[in-house]
């Protein structure tokens, strides 16, 4: 056989090529679409990866379908996508992987569980010791050790300032400083979580005007992240108060003691601190809540140290756990001090104009490691 041009037959959508030495070769050809006459189908909207997670977690914290779906077409999700996306979550492999890793965190939620029954026994589970004073060895063994708050009755009372801090007192001696509070918290319900958008610098007379004016909100507050006692012209504040060195180190005191002052009306929400602290209360009265770090699992703790719930008009559709919640309630008033243990969740609220130092620098271990929950954030 002699060297030729190779033939091609076409049969779509095959074109057969013929070469010399009995050599085929096959190739498809391009298709073209045939026209059609029914209308172009507009795409599909689909959920979000940032929905699809919310569902999914949230499913697996046990809200119910209703509520989850709720939610989401308050928030402009197509019904038809919210209800598709929560009735097949549960359905997908990654979701049960979730399912497996969230026993593990059941377990230790179960503990907590039993420890709040058993307490539940007792009425002695719904009250604070209250002590004059007590000695570094007692404090330790019965309190700081165990977890266990304590209201001393007795171990400010030497303290310059129970006397000195009044209104007037801080206008004359301080007025002209700049002070930085927390401003414009009525307006979002989440002031805590965002408190680098609340930060506000004022001169200190001009706070005092607001808090002595008689009205009772929520809405400004000088607080412990304030750190206003770190200030030089503010330090001389520290002269009026004596660190009691039966429990506290009189050596560890920058960023470590607070001033707190505000209004009747301040509220400082459901949360726990991350340190063991003393809450001394200067002048005023504050309604103290007090919970158990058994009581975790009900307060729906989905960021930081902060729960979602709002203690004073609790959402039980939203939070039904919160119901097993049982807080211890008190009074805490003017030369008394509470020792808060480490993981006590507590909420306060001013009942009058009110001054506060909380404190930090034990003499014994305060430094802990802890994980925070950062869900939906």
């Amino acid at each position: 056989m002699t060297n030729s041009e190779p033939q091609r037959i076409t049969l779509p959508p095959l074109q057969i090529t013929l070469h010399d030495e009995q050599k085929v070769s096959l190739q498809w050809l391009p298709q073209s679409q045939p026209k059609s006459n029914l209308p172009a189908v507009e795409p599909q909207p689909e959920l979000s990866d940032a929905w699809k997670q919310w569902v999914a977690l949230n499913k697996l914290m046990n809200l119910p379908d209703a509520v989850l779906v709720e939610r989401m077409v308050e928030k402009g999700v197509d019904v038809k996508l919210a209800l598709d996306a929560v009735s097949q979550a549960s359905d997908h492999p990654y979701f049960k992987a979730g399912e497996q890793f969230v026993q593990l965190l059941q377990k230790v939620e179960s503990m907590w569980k039993i420890q709040h029954q058993l307490a539940s026994l007792s009425e002695a589970a719904q009250t604070v010791d209250r002590k004059p004073t007590i000695s570094r060895s007692e404090f330790l063994d019965h309190y700081y050790a165990k977890n266990t708050p304590l209201i001393l009755t007795n171990i400010i009372k030497n303290w310059k300032a129970l006397e000195r801090w009044t209104p007037e007192y801080l206008r004359q001696h301080y007025g002209e400083a700049k002070v930085e509070i927390q401003a414009g918290r009525d307006g979002d319900p989440e002031y805590e979580l965002n408190l680098e958008r609340h930060r506000k610098t004022v001169k200190f007379s001009e706070y005092i005007d607001w808090v002595i004016s008689g009205q009772e909100t929520n809405d400004y507050y000088m607080v412990a992240n304030n750190g206003n006692l770190d200030r030089p012209e503010m330090k001389g504040l520290l002269n009026d108060i004596e660190i009691c060195t039966e429990y506290l180190d009189p050596n560890q005191t920058r960023g470590r003691i607070f001033f707190w002052f505000g209004p009747a009306g301040t509220v400082t929400p459901l949360h726990h601190d991350p340190v063991n602290l003393f809450l001394a209360q200067v002048s005023g009265r504050k309604l103290v809540r007090l919970m158990p770090p058994s009581q975790t699992p009900f307060v729906y703790n989905q960021v930081g140290v902060f729960s979602r719930v709002d203690l004073e008009n609790p959402d039980y559709q939203k939070y039904p756990l919160f119901k097993n919640v049982r807080p211890i309630e008190f009074i805490l008033e003017p030369g008394e001090v509470i020792f808060i243990p480490v993981g006590w969740w507590h909420h306060v609220r001013s009942l009058e104009t009110s001054i506060s130092v909380s404190m930090t620098n034990f003499v014994f271990p305060n430094h802990y490691e802890w994980k925070y929950p950062n869900l939906g954030r």
